[in-house]
């Protein structure tokens, strides 16, 4: 193999690295940022006209995603104490386009300590923009044994066998 040819493998190792890692740095910073009520910054997160699909809530487009971390009911979950803590994404690349799995647990502060209020898969789909690595969708649903749920991470793997 020649210098050059080298040179070119080991670059676009390192693009796919510095990717996943921009990727991964995203998601993560989900938590942190809708929990201090950065409603402008969780919005930034996706496309201008991205989609957030919860379980009980469809946002389409930077407004509506703002709307849900200003509104009174995520705000009485920051002023009680919550964490939506995410975990690391399983990533995988696709030149400038982009999927990644995960979970979200959401703890909140109850009087008698820390609970567990909701645990939730996540498929997020992302693209390479001008900007750097924004969602273009995200799909939670709730791990509470409905079928949807693991279909949701399952569909990240291609390969998979799900067996029920």
């Amino acid at each position: 193999m020649s210098v050059e040819a080298r040179l070119a493998a080991l670059e676009e190792r390192l693009r796919a690295l510095e990717d996943e890692r921009e990727i991964t740095r995203l998601v993560l910073s989900y938590g942190p940022l809708v929990d201090s009520g950065c409603a402008a910054e969780v919005a930034g997160l996706w496309e201008p006209d991205g989609v957030y699909d919860v379980d009980e809530l469809l946002m389409t487009g930077h407004p509506e995603i703002e709307a849900m971390v200003r509104s009174a009911n995520h705000q009485r979950w920051i002023s009680g104490g919550c964490a939506h803590v995410v975990g690391p994404p399983h990533v995988t690349l696709s030149g400038d386009e982009a999927t990644a799995v995960g979970y979200t647990l959401m703890i909140v502060k109850r009087p008698d300590g820390f609970v567990l209020r909701r645990a939730t898969a996540n498929h997020w789909r992302l693209r390479r923009t001008p900007s750097g690595w924004r969602a273009v969708t995200r799909v939670n649903r709730v791990l509470d044994g409905r079928e949807e749920s693991p279909d949701l991470l399952a569909s990240h793997f291609p390969d998979a066998v799900r067996h029920r």
